[in-house]
């Protein structure tokens, strides 16, 4: 009976509160964006004092927090979740930082800092990634994030010591310690970006972040699909005298080659869409209805 009135009174509170912050939204009074905006923030010393030592809780709404501002910064834009440059993230360091201030164990929020925020804020990225691994120093995962910005960054030789680092923590997959010598012998080749989206897609349990490297690795498909048709198209253009007009043009030699096309001709990337061929050149573009990244 105890255990049932004080599971009652437990819910009865719930409902309360949320009962009243409806019925502060009601009294709120409208603001401007900018406004609304800082209200998600306080500093993680803050919100550690007045969160009444229900810090995990606390780190829990704060992570929430950060991804409903991405969310709505990206309703109305079409750009990659991993190149939000031209976008006003200016929350998106704080946000993360004190929720991972409330709790530091919390891993989350340190891989999303890692591959969400080098585009707004490089240095942000790298500081709360690299305050990560001083909280989890036996957190390999944080090291393949932090080798991850480095090489976003073309400094592989940073990169390759913070993968051979990370491969002598107990536990490290064996690819950690190939990923340095990848780094260090090819750093800048498509080879390795497949071997670094590939894993964070099989590692990352953030669906953002899971959507993001798979459409990376279809881009990289259709960086080597592009590259094999200019081949046919130099081909054709070597024994021609000039580029094509239009695919089919060349579907005979696409066909043969068992490359996919469409009923024009025009072959397809990877996600089944028909590439673009600018007219009278040989220059082959992603169709703009195409969900694979231009850049």
């Amino acid at each position: 009976m105890k255990t049932a009135t004080l599971g009652l009174v437990v819910l009865v509170g719930i409902a309360c509160a949320m009962l009243l912050v409806d019925w502060i939204e009601t009294l709120r009074p409208q603001v401007g964006p900018t406004v609304a905006e800082e209200s998600l923030y306080l500093d993680g010393k803050t919100a550690r004092r007045i969160s009444l030592g229900f810090n995990g809780l606390a780190a829990d709404w704060y992570w929430m927090r950060s991804l409903q501002y991405v969310g709505r910064k990206l309703i109305s834009e079409d750009v990659a979740i991993d190149n939000l440059s031209q976008l006003d993230m200016k929350l998106l360091a704080p946000l993360l930082d004190t929720a991972t201030t409330l709790d530091p164990e919390f891993l989350d929020p340190y891989e999303y800092a890692a591959i969400i925020l080098p585009s707004v804020d490089v240095q942000e990225a790298i500081r709360i990634t690299q305050k990560g691994i001083d909280a989890n120093p036996n957190a390999w995962r944080l090291y393949h994030h932090l080798g991850y910005i480095y090489w976003q960054q073309h400094n592989y030789q940073t990169a390759s010591e913070i993968y051979g680092r990370g491969a002598q923590i107990p536990g490290a997959p064996p690819w950690m310690e190939a990923m340095k010598a990848k780094m260090a012998a090819d750093g800048g080749s498509r080879a390795t970006a497949r071997e670094i989206y590939t894993r964070m897609y099989e590692q990352s349990n953030e669906q953002q972040v899971r959507d993001m490297a798979h459409k990376r690795l279809l881009q990289l498909d259709s960086l080597d699909q592009r590259d094999a048709l200019r081949k046919v198209l130099s081909a054709y253009q070597a024994r021609a005298g000039k580029c094509p007009n239009a695919w089919n043009e060349v579907e005979q030699v696409f066909r043969a080659l068992r490359v996919p096309v469409d009923a024009s001709g025009a072959p397809l990337d990877p996600t089944g869409v028909p590439y673009v061929l600018r007219s009278g050149t040989c220059e082959i573009e992603l169709d703009p209805k195409s969900e694979i990244p231009a850049r």
